[in-house]
């Protein structure tokens, strides 16, 4: 998994480079793909394919792939287009296997800062080579929240603003950074203490999802389930501050 992403990660900083040159499609409303997320896609099921022939996929821009029926590999190729096309440098490449329904590995990998995140079921989760846990805080008025905002095209406006209002009176501040895995990642690494986002796919958050757990934290949906993938939305933290965030947010 990691080799399939270092390489796919190369083409990726070269049209980051040449950001202005892209070819872009409309997709949706306010919502681009961009050459470069279909030659990461193409890349990553090319290289993970020459590995485990028999797995299928889900796939941001492709949708499913049919495989053995009981490993998948889940994969956004470029989470966080549209700081992509604009030349911010925050954005990942998410990558998660799956066995039988279960996420056992996930990369999240910023090329640009060359920050790979990962984690393996009971192995832990990682920066590079650095071991990662969640925070510790325990008061609300102490932590540094993540979410994210929807624009032009995506439902309940004001359902999530409400939602940033009541976690805004009572923390240190709520960060709208424009990539889901990365915000996951973060939380595994201790820099949020917690996250939330409603609408979202499966490949913005199975990799960050393993993240998360394997650096201690917590994961579930707003009704505190652990059906994030099936409903699309998903709470993260550190496991200290879930309850009071689910108050806040479900």
């Amino acid at each position: 998994m990691e080799a399939a992403v270092r390489k796919t990660a190369r083409r990726l900083v070269r049209d980051f480079g040449e950001v202005e040159h892209l070819q872009v499609s409309v997709k949706g409303a306010a919502d681009f793909v961009s050459t470069a997320d279909l030659n990461a896609e193409r890349s990553l099921v090319e290289e993970l394919s020459k590995a485990r022939p028999r797995w299928g996929f889900l796939l941001e821009e492709g949708g499913e792939k049919k495989g053995d029926g009981q490993h998948v590999f889940i994969i956004d190729p470029l989470d966080g287009t549209t700081n992509f096309l604009h030349g911010l440098p925050h954005f990942a490449i998410s990558l998660a296997a799956v066995k039988d329904d279960e996420i056992i590995a996930g990369i999240v990998y910023n090329p640009i800062s060359d920050e790979m995140f990962w984690a393996e079921k009971g192995q832990g989760a990682w920066l590079n080579e650095r071991r990662l846990r969640v925070s510790v805080r325990k008061k609300l008025d102490e932590s540094l929240f993540a979410t994210g905002l929807p624009f032009k095209g995506k439902p309940d406006h004001d359902v999530t603003l409400a939602q940033v209002g009541r976690v805004l009176a009572v923390s240190t501040g709520v960060r709208r950074m424009g990539s889901a895995a990365l915000d996951l990642a973060y939380v595994a690494a201790g820099r949020f203490d917690g996250y939330w986002e409603e609408n979202i796919k499966p490949w913005d958050m199975a990799a960050g999802i393993i993240l998360v757990r394997e650096a201690g934290g917590t994961v579930t949906d707003m009704k505190g389930d652990h059906a994030m993938m099936e409903r699309g939305d998903v709470i993260a933290s550190n496991g200290q501050l879930h309850n009071d965030m689910r108050k806040l947010v479900g």
